[in-house]
């Protein structure tokens, strides 16, 4: 068989490979794209899109077990677990379809099969009919990353990773999750909103860690006296058995029992059968092919974006960094990664971050300023009955200017992209709290905060002057 050339091949078609490859065709370049699994992957197959699938129905069916408080009678309320899979798997199918189209409108070549590197400019691609060779003058490798499995665990049916959890066909009664990070608590939140028992380990001294501590205690506060989920921090999980009816983890002296362990500990790069040392290139100790400002590795003509180069592992910093692999391969002469990057977590309540942490500031030797407006002051949450949670700006102290921000609550997952815009704009308290917000809405409360952050709020009390 003979070989097929292009001028950009793109290895994975998840968040950043397939935008890149559409990117690419766009400025004229012969485009291909390899995946060897499911077009869209791990983020719309079995991350982000799936779990937020089942979020959205869990949330309301808590919303619904909760309607008494507005006048509002259901009676006879379950979850059928079969349909709410039926409705993740409809979404997923949906999605991964526009991905194909998407590339098939872009005249970008789909090629299923699993690559590997046989130089640097040359590819062997394994599928069902065999190897097919290709020739490429650009590669962008987008092959994300996988769960990690720590090998002190056991190998059974009971012992799941994230990917393996939302496809079980029946929902634990018992819940234990290995891991107190985004993954796991947005998991146990969503085995608790649908009624299961579930407990939360983390090695560590708290959960969510990469939060200020104000933002993870509401947090914790929710999942606890909220969703009745019972986190245990600062023990490992030990003495991990499983068998037919139950798995069982020991934790400092207390022991517990469940149906199911889902092991949430880490993600880990995927880089198993590229053979990127035939191209020069080497991963690093932790696997990781690393890249620069514009996603290029040390082998020119060799890009890595997304999880795979040990950057951000979100989806959205991987669309950001395959656009911009793929302007540079075609020598359109990019500006470099964006480096503010917002985060969100659909726990109960979300949770939403964008630029520096006050925890960040303070070891920075930063002096800021911090206003915080909660949601029980604001009139379209009380309205809606969401009332838990906060939004704060952090400002630098001298000049007003924003340089982070977070939310915990109703809608903060949405609500962030106003803060991520300010703060990419250098825009400061004052402009923030000058602009008008439609009211009554949760975007409002952006403004509140402001007025909060410079001293003069309206509608919470003002902050109590020294004597």
């Amino acid at each position: 068989m003979g070989t097929d050339s292009f001028d950009v091949v793109v290895i994975g078609a998840g968040p950043g490979g397939y935008p890149a490859a559409i990117r690419a065709a766009q400025f004229g370049a012969n485009t291909a794209i390899v995946e060897r699994e499911a077009w869209g992957g791990t983020c719309l197959n079995w991350g982000c899109i799936p779990t937020k699938a089942m979020i959205a129905a869990a949330g309301l069916a808590r919303a619904a077990g909760h309607a008494s408080a507005m006048g509002l009678t259901t009676e006879g309320l379950s979850v059928d677990y079969a349909g709410l899979l039926a409705h993740k798997n409809r979404t997923v199918a949906r999605l991964a379809a526009g991905v194909r189209s998407l590339l098939k409108s872009n005249g970008v070549e789909q090629i299923e099969g699993e690559a590997s590197f046989v130089t640097r400019e040359r590819l062997a691609v394994s599928g069902a009919e065999g190897t097919r060779w290709l020739h490429a003058r650009r590669v962008i490798v987008a092959t994300g990353s996988t769960s990690t499995m720590p090998a002190f665990l056991p190998r059974h049916p009971r012992v799941v990773d994230s990917r393996a959890f939302l496809d079980l066909p029946h929902r634990p009664e018992r819940l234990i999750v290995l891991g107190g990070g985004y993954i796991g608590c947005e998991l146990a939140c969503l085995a608790a909103m649908l009624g299961s028992e579930v407990t939360v380990v983390e090695l560590l001294d708290d959960i969510l860690l990469l939060l200020d501590a104000d933002v993870r205690a509401e947090v914790r506060r929710s999942m606890e006296h909220e969703l009745g989920i019972r986190v245990l921090c600062g023990h490992p999980a030990e003495a991990v058995e499983t068998g037919d009816s139950a798995v069982r983890v020991r934790v400092g002296d207390a022991a517990f029992e469940g149906d199911c362990l889902l092991v949430a500990v880490g993600r880990r790069p995927m880089t198993e059968g590229l053979c990127p040392e035939r191209a020069g290139l080497r991963p690093d100790e932790r696997g990781y092919l690393r890249a620069d400002a514009w996603n290029r590795t040390r082998v020119p003509g060799i890009y890595a974006i997304g999880d795979v180069n040990g950057g951000p592992q979100l989806a959205h910093a991987a669309t950001s960094q395959g656009l911009i692999a793929a302007a540079d391969a075609v020598g359109r002469r990019p500006r470099p990664n964006e480096t503010l990057v917002p985060g969100v977590i659909f726990t109960q309540p979300e949770v939403a971050l964008v630029g520096l942490t006050e925890a960040e500031a303070g070891r920075q030797n930063m002096r800021v300023k911090v206003g915080r407006f909660p949601f029980s002051a604001l009139g379209r949450a009380l309205a809606g009955g969401e009332t838990a949670g906060f939004v704060k700006w952090i400002a630098e102290a001298d000049s007003g200017r924003l340089v982070g921000a977070a939310a915990v609550g109703p809608h903060a997952t949405d609500l962030i992209s106003e803060a991520a815009l300010a703060i990419r704009a250098e825009l400061t308290v004052e402009e923030v709290g000058r602009t008008i917000h439609p009211h009554p809405t949760h975007g409002e409360i952006w403004m509140e905060a402001a007025h909060v952050l410079e001293g003069h709020p309206v509608h919470v009390p003002p902050p109590r002057r020294r004597a």
